[in-house]
């Protein structure tokens, strides 16, 4: 999720939870290739598990990709297949790829000899008029045999003409059944459902088949409706669940360390207003935190404050 699941927003998740495999943004491999590898790359430890997510076309770029994410200590990389927008088809990476099978076996191939780090995919169920399920069927085996050792499953196909990427997140159909089948006639690979889950109770009814799950938009703009889920999905131990002052008294030390080298505060506080909602004083509490936290000089003590006042309505 471009410039939302940054290394910001990861810190504030990894106060929720200790376990949930987290991903980075997309990366675009030519980026890395010839950008600022460590403005692309960089992440704190306490991050980890952490996926690199890729980018590209290019077996080559991939594979030199894969070979930086494992010497900047990721836990995996993922392939995404599964982007509809414009300019990702114009740089001819994401779901556009899904009508190339074999270019995609290609760059997964290339990707799993660079490194010893787990190569997966996310992808759709379907392009266009390309969403039959043979064609989810051969498309799946094909990477499975490259080398893909998991599959992230959005169920809804896509459409390259027409739809922008919001609508092409709601408008086509959800189609877990075609992800079932899947599961039910390929049973040793292990497949990752995503796409309209929105709550914890829906995760949990369809680990009833599925291998895992993957969650964007409903952990970012509710990260605390997850606050259970190293309890009821990873059987952790069942302390008191995280709440929006411990929350944010997680993230401070990262933040006296990110300002404390030359960076602004606002990057991290922006992901910190999802936190508060639906309680008196809300939109007020929320208010106060953008204006305070987006002057240059803005420092930690700020995130201080916005912590005291929560403690004291006791949320």
């Amino acid at each position: 999720m471009l410039d939302y699941t940054d290394r910001h927003f990861r810190v504030l998740m990894r106060q929720i939870s200790r376990h949930a495999l987290l991903y980075s943004e997309m990366v675009v491999a030519q980026a890395l290739h010839h950008g600022r590898r460590e403005r692309l790359l960089d992440f704190d430890p306490l991050e980890k598990p952490l996926v690199l997510q890729l980018g590209g076309d290019d077996p080559q770029l991939l594979a030199e990709s894969t070979r930086l994410a494992a010497a900047w200590n990721y836990d995996e990389v993922n392939l995404n297949v599964g982007c509809p927008s414009a300019k990702v088809q114009q740089g001819r990476f994401g779901a556009c790829l899904m009508a190339d099978p074999e270019r995609v076996a290609r760059c997964v191939e290339a990707m799993a000899a660079a490194s010893p780090l787990p190569v997966t995919v996310k992808h759709r169920i379907g392009i266009d008029e390309r969403d039959s399920y043979g064609e989810l069927l051969a498309f799946v085996d094909t990477l499975a045999a490259a080398g893909a050792q998991r599959f992230s499953v959005h169920a809804r196909k896509a459409w390259l003409e027409g739809l922008d990427p919001k609508q092409n997140r709601t408008v086509p159909p959800l189609r877990y059944d075609l992800v079932q089948a899947l599961k039910q006639d390929r049973p040793q690979l292990r497949l990752e459902l995503n796409g309209g889950l929105e709550n914890l109770q829906d995760c949990q009814q369809q680990l009833a088949w599925a291998d895992g799950v993957m969650v964007g938009r409903a952990a970012y703009n509710h990260p605390l409706h997850w606050n259970l889920v190293d309890r009821e999905i990873f059987g952790a131990r069942a302390d008191d669940p995280p709440k929006a002052s411990t929350v944010l008294r997680g993230v401070i030390p990262y933040a006296e360390r990110w300002c404390s080298a030359g960076g602004r505060l606002w990057p991290i506080a922006r992901h910190l207003v999802h936190l508060v909602e639906g309680v008196s004083g809300a939109r007020h509490w929320r208010r106060q935190l953008g204006e305070a936290a987006g002057g240059r000089t803005a420092g930690p003590e700020v995130l201080e404050r916005a912590s005291q006042q929560l403690e004291e309505q006791g949320l």
